[in-house]
């Protein structure tokens, strides 16, 4: 072959280049890693050879390949071990789930341990989360179930016992929170990682090669919906040698960005290793940047509110106190470490982006970002598009509120702050920079459902259900930019992806129908002809 020759192209399509230059094409060729040619079928079957691969495009469209802009592919691994509870809608279910899994043998973890994932606090009938409620259909097993939104786990007596947790456990740094009833005794309800981890690190994790063997199925099932990256908001014990280990194989198939954490109470030697982590990699993922936490969930009344929740809850920030926040990300920024802040609450974002609107940019061009942004009234709004700093969003969350408000989200929130709810479309008509993903092992990672829930605001696949704040549903071409051009410009990397563009990144997504187009109560279900992440196709129907 020539090494002026295409490897790849594909002719009579449909391409949405999202370049303004050249917003549509018919042909898209690939070299090396890089498009080389975008026009119609004459202009890029003249870089083609008798080697070149040529894939009739008739009837698909192509897109610049999409990236979930708020993933947890190694930790997402970890939780999402055992039993899936997501289906559990009451705590009659919910034993008989656990019931049932104790009695086949499923959804145990290495030692006899029951795990579970998915639980939403709905289910629980009102109760809060209590190892009563499951320590009578366990059979003595120690079980820890983890809700829904991975801030909070229920852990049964027998897995408090096997952890050594018998009573109230300090957290000077942060609002994490063994929960006690008045006589002391843990009720099995753990508040955020420092009290989740507790009981964690007595469960057996898998080794780095199952870890690997789990990442590259996951990112081949990723892969099948379209997606050609994401950026990982984690990388976990045992996330470095499971990646190392799949590199050696050549069987990384997305580009990944990782965030590592930074917590509460991470002193100057911790910041230092962080920054020194930043630029690991290899061919397609690197360390770049890192994640903090200014609050937690409002399911958990560990979100930081201007006024209580309904339970008198969700009053402080994660960081305590919050001007420890401000000297890392201070830190990390002046060594050029881009900065995703977890930040749920109206106080949370606000303190937040007072924080981060002065820091700029980082030097490669990367944004500092606030991931989630739950509740927001009008001014904040404005203060965030005025900020520079990028909005990180999850449409699919929606599942997890109803437009009646009877859900324990709105409920604790009360009426007025749950009409702010998930207020993507007034961000980007302000001028935010927005990104749009999953927070895979929380929503589904599947990249048409987060499109789809962008523009239905509701779950794609209950078409009976109200959608939730219907005007704040982006546009087919809004929700395609936040899954594209923004991930990429969000990384400092606008200048060589997220377009169909000559020079630009070979990371294509191709269509069985038009995304722009079709019906967004149709946009989950289209299939996916063809994924290509750096100019080799990682998944093909077929």
């Amino acid at each position: 072959m020539s090494r002026h020759s295409a490897d790849l192209a594909v002719l009579g399509a449909t391409v949405h280049t999202l370049d303004a230059d050249r917003p549509r094409a018919t042909a898209v060729a690939l070299r090396g890693g890089t498009i080389v040619a975008v026009g119609d079928d004459a202009e890029v079957r003249a870089m083609c050879d008798a080697r070149t691969r040529i894939v009739d495009g008739t009837g698909t469209v192509v897109t610049p390949g999409l990236t979930d802009g708020h993933i947890h592919p190694v930790t997402g691994m970890m939780m999402t071990q055992g039993v899936d509870l997501s289906g559990c809608r009451t705590p009659g279910q919910l034993r008989a789930a656990l019931a049932e899994e104790r009695r086949s043998g499923g959804g145990r973890a290495r030692d006899g341990w029951l795990l579970g994932f998915g639980l939403d606090p709905n289910a629980l009938g009102g109760s809060a989360p209590h190892r009563r409620l499951i320590d009578d259909v366990l059979d003595g097993a120690p079980a820890l179930l983890t809700l829904f939104d991975g801030h909070a786990a229920l852990a049964s007596t027998r897995a408090l016992e096997l952890a050594g947790v018998t009573g109230p456990v300090g957290f000077p740094d942060s609002t994490a929170q063994v929960v006690c009833d008045p006589d002391g005794h843990p009720t099995g309800e753990l508040r955020e990682e420092p009290a989740k981890s507790l009981v964690e690190r007595a469960v057996p994790e898998p080794d780095a090669d199952e870890l690997a063997a789990g990442l590259r199925t996951l990112m081949a099932r990723m892969n099948a919906t379209g997606l050609t990256g994401g950026h990982a908001m984690d990388l976990r014990d045992g996330g470095l040698p499971a990646l190392r280990a799949l590199e050696e194989q050549d069987a990384v198939t997305m580009r990944l960005r990782f965030a590592p954490w930074c917590q509460p109470g991470t002193g100057e030697e911790g910041l230092r290793e962080l920054v020194a982590l930043q630029g690991t990699g290899g061919r397609l993922w690197k360390v770049d940047g890192v994640k903090l936490f200014m609050d937690g969930t409002i399911d958990n009344g560990t979100a930081w509110l201007h006024e209580p929740d309904c339970h008198g809850e969700s009053t402080r920030p994660f960081w305590l106190p919050p001007e420890k926040y401000a000297r890392a990300v201070r830190a990390l920024a002046g060594a050029g470490v881009p900065t995703a802040t977890h930040a749920i609450g109206d106080a949370a974002v606000s303190y937040a982006l007072d924080q981060l609107a002065p820091l700029g940019a980082t030097p490669s061009g990367a944004r500092h970002r606030i991931e989630h942004i739950e509740t927001a009234p009008d001014e904040l709004i404005r203060k965030f598009a005025a900020s520079g700093v990028a909005a990180s969003m999850q449409p699919s969350h929606a599942q997890y509120t109803l437009a009646d408000h009877s859900d324990n989200w709105s409920t604790r929130l009360g009426d007025e702050r749950a009409d702010r709810a998930f207020r993507c479309g007034d961000l980007l008509r302000a001028g935010a920079l927005l990104v749009l993903g999953s927070d895979w092992p929380i929503a589904h990672f599947d990249a048409r459902e987060v499109l789809a829930s962008a523009r239905l605001r509701r779950p794609p696949h209950e078409p009976g259900r109200v959608p939730v704040r219907p005007e704040q549903a982006l546009g087919a071409a809004e929700a395609l930019h936040a899954m594209t051009v923004a991930p990429a410009q969000v990384a400092g990397e606008g200048d060589r992806a997220g377009r169909v563009r000559v020079g630009h990144r070979a990371d294509l997504t191709v269509f069985a129908a038009d995304p722009l187009t079709v019906p967004a109560t149709e946009l989950a279900d289209i299939p996916v002809r063809m994924t290509v992440v750096d100019g080799r196709v990682v998944h093909e129907a077929g």
